[in-house]
């Protein structure tokens, strides 16, 4: 059992196959202009792409001026060719944003997929919007339903590999504009390990992007065994984005759309409360976590975890300070949607520790990144750039030629 749901699941109100494969549908379909049916998508055969041969001496970035660069640390693709092969799979059974949605959100899904497919599978259509925006250079990431944790490791790995492959190729292509970070599949750590060296070492990615629970367990289960995968990024030095995907156990939280505006950053709360109140960051105080949508809610109310650790005994059974002394590792996005929230996550945990982010292209996303930057009061010329660009720049390795 997943996130509280069967895979044989009736429930009219999680409604998971059709509203799934519509909304999978619409985006193999959109860029073709098709309509889509109801219950019109069917398992699809597609040959994936041939693996990317990476330039003998990749230019990341051009830039003979030395001109401030503006880096968007949190934006999603979707490889077209994956997305066409795992469509069978139906995927909606594990997927807490569809099962914990009702079917007003489903359907406004389904409508925003029928129009921000090319943005989210595409290249053109992105470019323009980078260049409207004032983005030079995006981290491209995996769209989240393609962490594919709920299959067969063997398989998890194998969808992993031409997941990364796609997005190295989309930044040979156009290595002026696009950085990428990976996937890998967290529900075999052997697996997670070598898939993280092979995207980093060999296709040469920044890093990863996981989900936040791994088919609802927390990340430090010891289940799951990850503790090896942790060390291996810490020891390459590589970034771990954490994304959400919904809350595992959102069943109050159907209605309003609230188990991506509640669930999302309540999930990254939970996850990096269990980081670090179980001992990783401790045990690997150089690895680079960046969390998404401003850190959830954990980074605006620290202190509450301050004050269970001095006065509770269970509360300090594994670290040794306080948990916010943690948390203040940990880098943030910029999505917060407020300049007052985002001032504040500046002066708490410093502006090297903040980086632009939009959520390119959902409709939860920043659609003006640098005009909500530029609105934080009492914000210096120094912080601003660092936070637009500078802070991805030394984090990622992004190279200027």
């Amino acid at each position: 059992m997943f996130y509280t749901c069967s895979p044989a699941c009736s429930d009219p109100h999680h409604n998971h196959s059709a509203s799934y494969s519509e909304t999978m549908a619409a985006l193999n379909n959109a860029k073709s202009g098709k309509t889509v049916a109801k219950g019109a998508a069917k398992k699809v055969s597609s040959k994936a792409p041939a693996t990317p041969s990476r330039p003998a001496s990749q230019k990341m970035v051009k830039d003979s001026k030395g001109k401030h660069k503006v880096v968007d640390i949190h934006c999603h693709y979707l490889n077209p060719v994956v997305n066409a092969k795992t469509a069978h799979l139906n995927a909606a059974q594990f997927d807490p944003t569809v099962i914990f949605a009702n079917d007003l959100t489903n359907e406004t899904n389904t409508l925003q997929m029928k129009t921000r497919a090319p943005k989210l599978m595409g290249v053109e259509e992105r470019l323009k919007d980078m260049d409207r925006m004032g983005v030079d250079i995006q981290a491209v990431c995996p769209a989240p339903y393609h962490y594919f944790y709920f299959t067969e490791p063997d398989l998890g790995a194998s969808l992993a590999r031409e997941v990364n492959e796609g997005i190295a190729q989309l930044t040979y292509d156009h290595p002026d504009r696009f950085v990428g970070l990976g996937s890998v599949p967290l529900q075999n750590a052997e697996l997670a390990v070598k898939e993280l060296e092979y995207a980093v070492k060999k296709l040469g990615l920044k890093g990863v992007e996981i989900c936040t629970n791994v088919n609802g367990k927390n990340l430090t289960d010891p289940s799951l065994k990850l503790e090896k995968f942790f060390a291996k990024a810490a020891e390459l030095g590589v970034v771990i984005f954490m994304h959400p995907l919904g809350y595992t156990q959102g069943e109050r939280l159907t209605n309003h759309y609230l188990n991506n505006v509640i669930g999302n950053p309540l999930e990254t709360t939970v996850a990096v409360s269990h980081l670090i109140f179980d001992g990783v960051i401790a045990r690997h105080p150089k690895i680079k976590f960046i969390t998404a949508h401003g850190g959830g809610f954990l980074a605006h109310y620290w202190a509450r975890m301050d004050h269970a650790w001095k006065g509770r005994k269970d509360c300090r059974t594994v670290i040794k300070k306080a948990p916010s002394s943690y948390l203040e590792k940990f880098y943030f996005d910029t999505i917060t949607f407020d300049p007052l929230m985002l001032r504040n996550l500046i002066e708490r945990f410093g502006a090297d520790h903040v980086m632009l982010g939009t959520d390119y292209p959902y409709d939860m996303g920043e659609e003006d990144p640098l005009g909500l930057i530029k609105s934080v009061k009492r914000l210096s010329t120094e912080d601003r750039r660092l936070i637009e660009g500078g802070n991805a720049m030394k984090l990622l390795n992004i190279k200027i030629k």
